[in-house]
């Protein structure tokens, strides 16, 4: 598990800028990596329907084998973690009015670095300290 964040600012949250974000994801971020845990929440726009309609069938179905999804639960503590950390970047980075949507994403990415180097820090490396399995 990487532990990363990633932050796209963008115009509207369509299905297809999602399976955009996923492609962008797989193919640059984690570019060897087999299989991807994803953790989001269950919106309309998030799904692997998403992929295929955005992308030739053959691509879809590769993009869709190398996500592992988990859904975050209406009650649980992953959508606890995730409204901690969108807390944190709404009062660090939207606590005044962004002009533009290119100043936002710079704000947004140095927000997405900091918190990155901080996790660094505490684990002593890029990856969150995993209990382990018993």
């Amino acid at each position: 598990m990487a532990g990363k964040r990633h932050v796209m600012v963008t115009e509207r949250r369509t299905r297809k800028d999602w399976a955009q974000q996923i492609q962008q994801m797989l193919d640059d971020r984690y570019p060897d990596a087999i299989k991807v845990c994803l953790v989001m929440d269950n919106l309309n726009t998030q799904s692997i329907a998403s992929l295929y309609e955005s992308f030739e069938p053959q691509e879809a179905r590769h993009l869709a084998k190398r996500l592992d999804i988990h859904y975050t639960p209406k009650h649980g503590s992953w959508l606890n973690m995730a409204d901690i950390e969108l807390s944190a970047l709404k009062g660090q980075c939207f606590n005044r009015r962004i002009a533009d949507m290119v100043t936002m994403q710079t704000e947004v990415d140095a927000w997405e670095k900091n918190e990155t180097t901080a996790c660094e820090k505490l684990t002593g490396s890029s990856q969150p300290a995993m209990p382990e399995r018993s």
